[in-house]
């Protein structure tokens, strides 16, 4: 397997990280390393997937379906044209990788990761669900409210060719459309350290490329699936940002640590009521029961605003530059100044 310049300097970082590392962390890292250097020679290109008899009929049909919207994300979204989404990777678990999120028992405030390349982030992830279970269990220990998710996808930010895996093929189109559109955003621009901004970035992309996607390529059927599926995440998004509101005022008050405890009991019954009154109002449809899989935590709601806080910033600010070449190049102008001065232009712009 040979790796690009940037992949080599990017496991150069990695390396130096693992010799800075203390025990903990070089287990760490190290499971990272093998876990996406086997992901990439697990891959092989779609053209030789397609034209392996042994190719799966329906696989054929969403690799050939994912290769038109990688080109539809370059020529009609200006999006890297580069060999990420060009590969395929087969996996025999349900999620490339399990995100660790861990907060205080009494914040909503996330505790902070930090890597190279990358900065600091909210989560820690983990190749082997056994491995993110036990580092939870130790966070657990420390009075931490923990959460483990599984993860479909995630952007190496064009360090490494990131193929299409099994845990996201069979997706929607439109689903597969926003999943790709969204994790080539974050190759464009990505500030180390802010997640908002990285996050709410590549939704609005991914927003604004469906839409156009769905235009040119969709038929009724699929744009009518497109509205009910973001209807109802828009719905779901609702209740958990009602609940995280709720969460923070019991917090923030001078309420002693018992009757803190006892809202937020109370509080993550009322969220698990209301989904279940939410859900019958959908015909009983399912796909958000994976967030209770768990007990619920603050760890499910301390990054539920990440990925939706400047949502409408960049919508506006798209609105305003018209084409996505602007759009990108307003959006790196904002990178390129301090988080505060960015988050307040991001605020003027429409933001939370």
């Amino acid at each position: 397997m040979k790796l690009s310049r940037r992949a080599r300097n990017g496991l150069m970082a990695a390396t130096a990280a693992l010799l800075l590392a203390s025990c903990s962390s070089l287990n760490y890292y190290r499971q990272a390393a093998q876990g996406q250097l086997t992901l990439l020679s697990d891959a092989r290109p779609i053209d030789d997937w397609l034209s392996d008899n042994a190719t799966d009929a329906k696989l054929r049909v969403r690799l050939a379906t994912a290769r038109q919207i990688r080109t539809f994300a370059v020529k009609e979204l200006g999006l890297p044209d580069n060999n990420s989404y060009k590969n395929y990777a087969a996996l025999t678990r349900p999620f490339v990788l399990w995100n660790v999120v861990a907060a205080p028992e009494l914040s909503l405030k996330p505790i902070q990761w930090c890597f190279p390349v990358a900065g600091c982030v909210t989560y820690r992830g983990y190749y082997s669900k056994e491995d993110a279970v036990e580092y939870a269990r130790v966070l657990r220990e420390e009075g931490n409210d923990v959460s483990v998710g599984g993860v479909p996808a995630y952007s190496t930010l064009g360090w490494f060719n990131d193929p299409l895996i099994s845990t996201f093929i069979h997706y929607p189109d439109a689903e597969l459309a926003r999943l790709i559109f969204h994790e080539l955003s974050h190759q464009v621009v990505y500030v180390a350290g802010d997640s908002q901004f990285n996050e709410s970035f590549a939704s609005a992309v991914e927003e604004a490329g469906v839409e156009r996607w769905l235009s040119g390529y969709g038929n009724d059927t699929m744009r009518e699936n497109y509205l009910n599926i973001s209807a109802r995440k828009k719905q779901f998004l609702s209740l958990l940002l009602g609940c995280r509101a709720a969460l923070e005022k019991a917090y923030t008050s001078k309420a002693g640590v018992a009757e803190k405890r006892a809202a937020k009991a109370r509080l993550f019954q009322k969220l698990q009521d209301d989904y279940q009154l939410l859900k019958a109002s959908w015909g009983g449809y399912a796909g958000y029961d994976r967030f209770f899989a768990e007990p619920l935590s603050n760890a499910h709601l301390a990054s539920i605003a990440t990925y939706n806080d400047f949502i409408p910033a960049f919508r506006a600010l798209l609105a305003r530059e018209k084409t996505f070449p602007r759009f990108y190049a307003a959006a790196k102008a904002l990178a390129e100044l301090d988080r505060d001065e960015r988050h307040r232009r991001l605020k003027a712009l429409g933001g939370p």
